[in-house]
């Protein structure tokens, strides 16, 4: 967002961070290599939800054995179904008692909430990050989605004090920041581009919003600020999981780019290789 505090390259320093552009690994073009599955075959389209109305004529809904056997999470699958057909999120059914493990969230709650002010939209946009086992990608939630988890987090609505544009303000600026942290984490990747040439994806993440990190606790003995919000993301390289920390910091909103927060992105020190890179990494930023 804006300025980030992760890279794993050593062209410019700032805020303890630098901007790298990932490697021909992640795109420029080169065509990725034949031993990639993602690449073997052409992945067939899914047809829309026969709910659709102007798809009725033309296409019928997935059956529940295909949902089924998308490996993930159950949501995710039927997250898509509400990308192409948001009027079937408000008719879904679910049970609000099962965790996901993949995000540590409940089922989406597409349904209003009772004395909501004002409608929501139900639709929600697909991210471009890989979701780790499919050839899909993690899909953000719809406003209504969000309106409803702060709710359950224990806020509760007064007047003017959220209106419905904020709401919308709202998904972008967590869409964006999502996006930011996954370029975050590419670059990253990109020093283990050899071992994973198809390209890492997300397999699962949580937030540890009061779970400060040591580097965290360590930049507030100094003097800086405590990041608002911590997220640790569980990534799959090429069949092997590393995790990520990630701290988010208060900064200026771009109210064309939606960009909001500072990242401080960074493999966690849980194996050899993380703690070869954080040093790599360092060495470089110390040398530049």
């Amino acid at each position: 967002m804006g300025a980030t505090m992760s890279s794993p390259a050593p062209p410019t320093v700032k805020a303890e961070s630098m901007m790298a552009s990932p490697p021909p690994a992640f795109g420029g073009g080169v065509a990725p290599p034949q031993g990639c599955p993602m690449h073997q075959a052409p992945v067939k389209a899914v047809a829309p939800p026969s709910e659709c109305p102007m798809h009725q004529a033309t296409a019928a809904a997935p059956t529940e054995e295909k949902l089924a056997a998308a490996a993930g999470p159950v949501h995710q699958n039927r997250a898509y179904e509400f990308v192409e057909c948001p009027m079937k999120a408000a008719a879904a059914g679910q049970s609000q008692t099962d965790i996901d493990p993949t995000n540590m969230m409940p089922p989406p709650n597409q349904v209003p909430a009772p004395d909501q002010p004002f409608p929501l939209p139900v639709n929600r946009e697909e991210s471009k990050i890989p979701r780790a086992g499919t050839g899909k990608n993690w899909v953000y939630p719809s406003e209504q989605m969000f309106w409803n988890a702060m709710l359950r987090k224990g806020w509760r609505w007064k007047e003017d004090e959220l209106g419905q544009q904020d709401m919308s303000n709202i998904i972008k600026i967590h869409n964006t920041n999502n996006e930011q942290a996954w370029q975050e984490i590419l670059k990253w990747e990109a020093l283990h581009a050899g071992e994973c040439p198809c390209g890492p994806s997300l397999k699962r993440f949580g937030g540890k919003a009061k779970e400060f990190s040591p580097r965290a606790r360590i930049r507030h003995w100094m003097g800086y600020e405590l990041p608002f919000d911590r997220h640790d993301w569980i990534v799959d390289r090429c069949g092997k999981e590393v995790r990520y920390v990630i701290d988010y910091y208060d900064g200026e909103i771009n109210k064309d780019t939606y960009e909001f927060s500072i990242l401080d992105v960074r493999p966690a020190f849980d194996s050899i290789d993380a703690v070869w890179d954080r040093m790599k990494v360092a060495w470089w930023r110390w040398t530049s």
